[in-house]
């Protein structure tokens, strides 16, 4: 639109009480399908989670920090992908795929703070394992019960602050007529180009604070995995390096799908991409990843594989 073009409207819209979530409408021969698909990966979401989080609470070997770290990025993973998921799979059998002006507001607020709290929930499993494999002597005293639930309460807060940001962000600005969003879900980029009003301040912001709670917990990340790799590199012990490889492993193929997903949706310049593909690479890590999280972490862990066998061998004590 052009300035006195977005004047007029600014001046003569009726405000939007409701948006119409168009995502997928354009296979309307694979409702059924994709119906079927995206419930039961949803299920496998909460079954995989779910079940991690109660082994790890009820087998006393696992009570370290990794193991805590864990359960809280299944908790995690059960919120966001619930965030989305219940809704889409109504959309996808529905006539009526509209969500109203406030349900949009929430869903994205608690999208967006879950997203970024897992983004810095991942940054601090990777500096448990830094201390855990390059610090082991100071590991316990530094890795206490405490400094964990700080480290999450932590998390939350950047995602509680990255969330008001955003979300202030977006719904500040006047939504003047149209309504349709090409999305499943309600996302920060599709909404701004709603806008009845010049959304560059708006889109700055996004890119900037996307960039930053991206950006930062990456860079401890990578810093952490590569002090991590060397520390590897130096054990003399083929059978340590073995389980220190398989541990991490697993923690930087889950990170590296996670940043890369997010960076290519939120970080990418503005216009550098299609709705359909920003469609396909939020499905990733919106549906793919909290269903992928609990078996990416423990198909390869044998302590957790050690905890299930003794669950299911119910005479043999836990501990």
């Amino acid at each position: 639109m052009t300035s006195e073009e977005l004047a007029l409207a600014s001046s003569n819209h009726t405000p939007v009480t409701k948006f119409i979530l168009l995502g997928f409408s354009n296979y309307q021969d694979l409702q059924e399908l994709l119906f079927v698909a995206f419930l039961l990966i949803y299920v496998m979401t909460l079954v995989g989670n779910l079940g991690m989080m109660a082994l790890i609470f009820t087998d006393c070997r696992l009570h370290s920090p990794m193991y805590f770290f864990l359960s809280v990025l299944s908790f995690i993973d059960i919120c966001y992908s619930s965030v989305v998921t219940p809704k889409l799979l109504v959309n996808l059998l529905a006539s009526d795929k509209s969500i109203s002006f406030e349900g949009c507001v929430v869903q994205m607020a608690f999208f967006v703070m879950h997203a970024t709290t897992e983004s810095f929930l991942l940054a601090s499993m990777a500096y448990d394992r830094f201390m855990a494999i390059c610090q082991p002597l100071h590991y316990s005293s530094l890795m206490t019960k405490g400094s964990c639930i700080q480290l999450v309460a932590a998390s939350y807060a950047f995602g509680v602050v990255n969330s008001t940001i955003q979300s202030g962000n977006v719904f500040a600005l006047p939504f003047c007529g149209p309504n349709q969003v090409p999305h499943y879900f309600c996302d920060i980029k599709p909404l701004l180009h709603l806008v009845c009003a010049n959304t560059a301040t708006a889109e700055m912001v996004l890119y900037i604070i996307s960039s930053l709670v991206t950006i930062l917990p990456a860079t401890v990340v990578l810093t952490s995995y590569s002090l991590v790799w060397v520390a590897i590199g130096r054990m003399r012990s083929a059978a340590g390096r073995k389980k220190a490889l398989s541990t991490c492993a697993s923690h930087f193929l889950a990170i590296a799908i996670f940043y890369g997903t997010v960076i290519f949706t939120y970080v990418q310049p503005h216009g550098s991409s299609s709705d359909s593909n920003g469609q396909v690479v939020s499905v990733f890590y919106t549906i793919i990843i909290p269903m992928l999280n609990p078996f990416i972490y423990s198909l390869r862990n044998k302590e957790v594989k050690d905890a299930l066998q003794r669950k299911l061998h119910v005479n043999n004590s836990p501990c």
